[in-house]
């Protein structure tokens, strides 16, 4: 059987409430007993009862990250670089990681609640914001710790990471009109997702801006997955005058409009221009490798957790609310506009 607090006392002598206040540092015991007992516990090859230690503080040391996804898989690279980031940095923090995955919508709330309810976590993580953010209204409501990866339609009263997504837009507007493109197809994120009304304000204001033909701007709609950008991009490449580009506003979406192009026989980068956004580590890999804007994802993730453990711990952040400026990563996906 483990040794226990009991047999270390018995070891040196000393009462259970010596040694187990020796073992969590309490200041009462001198440094000498603490020694004795530390010394003792190693001998022994005694293992503190975690949980024990948790309930004591009426903490878990864990936070929560319920990720919005519909279907039965689940295999968004996105996520992949995003749960990296929290994870390592909440292990540094001294913190677990606990993941699930839910359906956007009642299910969803009801994990949250459930999840409070039996103080599993000490605070969440949300994702993937949304213009009016239930999520983050119940939270806010009840007074429970978070930090956000992205902002919300309502008042900004709560710790975010974000990124400029309008300005990351611009870039690529920007970009494929230096390379000669007039009529441009955009395929644009669910509408009810924040960032989704960011980044068409970014390309609509840089169309007007350069002076392109509103006419020439075509926004159709997709659910961030690769099966949606290859049928969008259809869609668009059906059309009598089609799109000479196609800014997808995730890299996944891209690879799906890639992918339509492809079937066709269109060689992207020359016959049509491609861009997507989050630059995922699979973007320098593609064929050809996609133009798209840097979102450091793996870098965010970290930095909303650190916001939210030092939240938990009633500790002040160093910033509490960052918006991040993007960049924009040229390949091979791009090139000048084919002649009319």
């Amino acid at each position: 059987m483990p040794a226990t607090i009991k047999d270390i006392a018995k070891k040196i002598g000393k009462s259970t409430t010596t040694v187990s206040r020796a073992l969590n540092d309490f200041d009462d015991i001198s440094p000498e007993t603490k020694d004795l007992v530390r010394q003792a516990a190693e001998d022994l090859g005694y293992i503190p009862n975690i949980m024990a230690q948790r309930l004591q503080k009426r903490q878990t040391d864990t936070i929560g990250l319920i990720v919005p996804t519909s279907g039965p898989r689940f295999s968004d690279p996105f996520f992949s670089e995003f749960i990296a980031g929290i994870g390592n940095k909440a292990a540094q923090m001294g913190y677990d990681l606990l993941v699930s995955t839910r359906e956007p919508g009642d299910q969803e709330l009801e994990a949250y609640r459930h999840n409070i309810r039996s103080h599993r976590v000490d605070g969440f993580i949300v994702v993937r914001t949304r213009r009016q953010d239930a999520r983050i209204n119940l939270l806010r409501k009840i007074g429970f710790p978070f930090a956000a990866f992205g902002r919300t339609d309502g008042d900004l009263d709560f710790p975010y990471v974000d990124e400029d997504g309008e300005l990351g837009m611009k870039l690529v507007i920007d970009y494929l009109a230096k390379l000669g493109h007039k009529r441009m197809g955009v395929i644009a994120p669910p509408g009810d997702l924040e960032f989704s009304r960011y980044r068409l304000n970014g390309i609509r204001a840089k169309f007007v801006e350069l002076g392109l033909a509103e006419k020439d701007l075509i926004v159709v709609q997709g659910d961030l997955t690769q099966r949606s950008g290859y049928e969008q991009a259809n869609n668009l490449l059906d059309m009598p005058n089609p799109p000479t580009a196609i800014a997808a506003c995730n890299d996944l979406m891209a690879f799906g409009a890639m992918s339509a192009a492809q079937m066709r026989g269109l060689v992207v980068g020359r016959d049509l221009s491609i861009t997507g956004f989050d630059n995922i580590p699979m973007t320098e890999h593609s064929h050809p490798p996609l133009t798209t804007v840097n979102q450091p994802i793996y870098q965010i993730g970290s930095m909303v957790c650190e916001m939210l453990v030092k939240r938990i711990c009633g500790e002040a952040a160093d910033l509490e609310q960052v918006l991040l400026t993007p960049s924009l990563i040229v390949r091979q996906s791009c090139g000048p506009a084919p002649l009319a």
